[in-house]
């Protein structure tokens, strides 16, 4: 599909999400590091720096389906890109003033969770006004595809930048980046639908509830639901005490760590591009439910990492496989979600469903956090790898209840995970 089919304003909307994706990855791992080698803290500390942030964001984040449905997205958006902006930008400030702390690190973690919230559901709103049912698949591939570009390319030159500049100048990138999403969005001329931010206004900030109400009533995204809250959780809560493993334990430079994951993201453009092929071959059902098998499979493999260059490979030929895989499964599963939720909804489903994950990356990380210290990062790497093998039952599962019907937009989805 021609990219002029989409519009201009998706053009500058994907402009703009390119550029906070590609600061964000340039500024990979920067706040562990920051905390490991300007701090000095030991991993239960990082691990603590990361849930914090994604507990009290979430938290905060609560009120926030319903207040952004009763506003315009655009605003929203642009407001949330410069408040992350603003955060951010004190860390330099700070580390060059000599005033840095671990405080800071944590309330801006926690500014920047909840702006990340309130983002994603305007966006995505606003992501189903400018582009046609039928088009979101495309569209979604599109963002699969910059966001593992820019993880292929961004920790690899940030991991360089770092070990030549120190970790606080690849945060002035992930800060440059969103204010250039913001001027991005800005550029969008399209006006938005008055009807329904009419009506978002008659809505409670009491009915957030209702998002997760939705999910639940709905078979097909409560399958989705779990699973993709089980799976982001127990990869997100190693992704500290990988740091802690390979830049304390195993003595690994930047550049090797930015390398190891960034390379490997190629396989996500890879999978981005193919899964409409494989949609249109197989059906979503099938893929849904393969890729979401098969990216369960591979993370265990994190735990024989060792050191020097046979560790790099290691860790380069884990991630190639595991990421390839989300690669298929995410712009399917975006595309359906967005197709199955009804215009007016969207907010406060993907509220809800930010508030949920990031809260369960909070607790997991937390509680991984003491697991390391009281074993080692590796044998806990190791757990969560064992655990992730019986997350496929979450998506495949029998419900015992019959779901209420569902009317969602765009063409009738018959086969779904």
């Amino acid at each position: 599909m021609a990219r002029q089919q989409l519009g201009r304003s998706f053009g500058w909307l994907w402009a703009a999400f390119t550029a906070s994706t590609v600061g964000t990855w340039l500024g990979f791992g920067a706040f562990p590091l920051i905390a490991i080698q300007v701090l000095h803290v030991g991993p239960a500390a990082v691990s603590m720096l990361a849930a914090a942030g994604l507990a009290v964001g979430a938290l905060l984040a609560l009120p926030l389906g319903p207040w952004v449905e009763a506003h315009r997205k655009k605003p929203v958006m642009i407001v949330t890109d410069l408040v992350r902006f603003g955060a951010l930008l004190t860390i330099p400030v700070a580390h060059f003033a000599g005033r840095l702390t671990y405080t800071q690190l944590l309330i801006v973690s926690v500014i920047s969770a909840a702006a990340n919230i309130a983002f994603t559901a305007a966006s995505g709103a606003y992501l189903k006004q400018l582009v046609r049912p039928e088009h979101l698949l495309v569209a979604n591939g599109r963002y699969e595809s910059t966001i593992w570009t820019a993880t292929a390319v961004g920790p690899t030159v940030g991991g360089a930048a770092i070990s030549l500049l120190g970790p606080a100048v690849t945060v002035i990138a992930n800060a440059v980046g969103f204010l250039l999403s913001a001027l991005g969005i800005s550029a969008i001329r399209e006006k938005e639908a008055d009807s329904q931010r009419v009506k978002a206004r008659k809505v409670r900030a009491s009915d957030l509830v209702k998002g997760w109400t939705f999910i639940h009533d709905d078979r097909q995204l409560r399958r989705l639901f779990w699973n993709t809250v089980a799976v982001n959780a127990l990869i997100m809560a190693t992704q500290p005490l990988l740091a802690v493993l390979l830049l304390d334990d195993l003595g690994w430079a930047a550049w090797q760590y930015g390398l190891a994951f960034g390379l490997p993201c190629i396989g996500g453009f890879v999978g981005a591009q193919v899964a409409p092929r494989l949609e249109a071959r197989y059906g979503r059902h099938r893929v849904l439910i393969t890729s979401g098998v098969l990216r369960a499979l591979w993370p265990v493999g994190l735990f024989f990492v060792m050191p020097g260059n046979a560790g790099v490979v290691l860790i380069i030929a884990v991630e190639l496989v595991l990421i390839t895989c989300m690669g298929v499964f995410n712009p399917l599963f975006a595309t359906e979600r967005l197709q199955r939720v009804p215009a007016e909804r969207v907010g406060r489903v993907l509220v809800a469903w930010r508030v949920t994950g990031n809260g369960a990356i909070a607790v997991l990380t937390a509680l991984w956090g003491a697991l390391a210290a009281a074993t080692d990062a590796r044998i806990a790497i190791g757990i969560a790898g064992v655990l992730l093998l019986a997350t496929p039952f979450l998506l495949v599962r029998k419900d015992k209840h019959r779901p209420r019907a569902t009317e969602p937009e765009g063409p009738a989805l018959t086969t779904t995970a």
